[in-house]
């Protein structure tokens, strides 16, 4: 498994906390040319450090079973088609497989339709065959709070564009949590993003996250402010409630708290995590996983010092790590393991918390036994599914 973080946006969104730096449109000559030479320094740099952790990326490769690529940010799709051509090559270079089992990369709206079907054939040439699109809302007035550079109609418009080049694997986001979101307008969401493809299918995989307040995000600025405040609970749960029962009904696989899938299509990369697989993560702000030494590691989010780092080939001098214990990774393994509707072997659970917490969560149906011997959160008690865990490891 592998990571790449591209820590490139055209404009912040509201609620991000994620790591990046803007990368506007440029009407200028001259800032266009500033910003081609930020991206080439930012593919020499990400060159250099493929070529640095050259063993680990080997070993992930050899090692894991999971053959992965997944591009994210920040906004990949900003980045022009030649310097994503680069990352593969470079991986490639260090002994990657010919072909990912699954190739992900994450883009936004007017990014497609302001490219075009020739760059959505061009990623799908370097071997992408999965995409992940940050739609959010299907509501202008949602979308215009949230700072996204996008409108609804341009989100059905760029889903066209890609399912008729060359991507049939097309996974949206959406947000909920709200609080001026209504429940009739949350319905309506969903509904346009079941209906979303021109050929009346609906997206192989849907992602949907509750409304959280990131540090150092506009949103949290906001709420200092007294500008806005923060849904409650009980309109959340309800929220919730209405994205799993409107998404089962359409026959998806509800195989993790955030994330349905029509059956068969549930994430491969995003489905090792949470099974506790080795993974690398290379750029600014990407985190690396590493069993063979219990080891995480991470580069700081800082764009400037990881271009120095790729200039002198030291990365030691941008990264940072902790060596996790046993305790840590069995509570690592339990917590990401029961945020998926496989669950966690009953033997190990029983192994490693609580057995008075565990038969409590059982005898109140917070975990619900499943045929293959595993214990799961049942879909009705995922949303409290961190008060669940907490009562397991505390």
């Amino acid at each position: 498994m592998i990571y790449v973080h591209v820590p490139f946006c055209r404009s912040f969104c509201t609620y991000c906390g994620f790591y990046s730096e803007t990368a506007p449109r440029c009407r200028k000559e001259e800032d266009a040319l500033r910003q081609e030479e930020k991206f080439e320094r930012f593919a020499q740099a990400l060159e250099a450090e493929i070529r640095t952790r050259k063993d680990d990326i080997q070993r992930v490769f050899t090692s894991a079973g999971v053959s992965t690529l997944y591009i994210g940010g920040g906004t990949p799709s900003v980045l022009p088609l030649p310097i994503i051509g680069r990352i593969v090559e470079a991986l490639r270079g260090v002994g990657h497989p010919c072909e990912f089992e699954e190739f992900t990369v994450e883009v936004n709206p007017e990014d497609i339709i302001e490219k075009g079907e020739d760059y959505v054939r061009g990623l799908a040439d370097l071997g992408v065959n999965r995409i992940s699109m940050g739609v959010q809302s299907f509501d202008d007035d949602i979308l215009k709070w949230m700072n996204r550079r996008h409108s609804a109609a341009q989100a059905v418009e760029a889903y066209h564009i890609l399912e008729t080049s060359g991507i049939g694997n097309i996974s949206i986001d959406l947000i909920f949590g709200l609080p001026q979101m209504s429940e009739d307008l949350w319905r309506d969401t969903i509904s346009k993003a079941l209906n979303i493809s021109s050929d009346g299918i609906p997206p192989r995989h849907i992602s949907a996250y509750q409304l959280s307040v990131e540090e150092d995000s506009m949103l949290e600025k906001l709420i200092a402010k007294g500008r806005w405040s923060e849904a409650s609970e009980q309109l959340c749960e309800r929220q919730y409630g209405i994205l799993c029962e409107e998404l089962a009904a359409a026959g998806y696989n509800h195989y993790e708290i955030s994330n349905f899938a029509q059956p068969g299509s549930e994430a491969v990369h995003n489905s090792a995590y949470w099974r506790h697989v080795p993974y690398i993560g290379l750029g600014p702000g990407a985190h690396s996983f590493m069993d063979h030494v219990s080891m995480r590691q991470w580069n700081e989010p800082d764009l400037n010092a990881y271009l120095e780092a790729g200039v002198s080939g030291n990365f030691s001098v941008v990264q940072g790590g902790e060596r996790l214990d046993q305790d840590q990774l069995t509570m690592e393994k339990i917590m990401l393991s029961l945020r998926t509707a496989a669950g966690v072997p009953s033997d190990y659970l029983r192994g490693h918390c609580d057995v008075h917490a565990l038969e409590q969560a059982l005898a109140s149906s917070n975990l619900v036994p499943l045929e293959d011997g595993n214990i799961r959160i049942p879909e009705d008690r995922f949303f409290v599914s961190d008060n669940i865990i907490l009562t397991l490891i505390a």
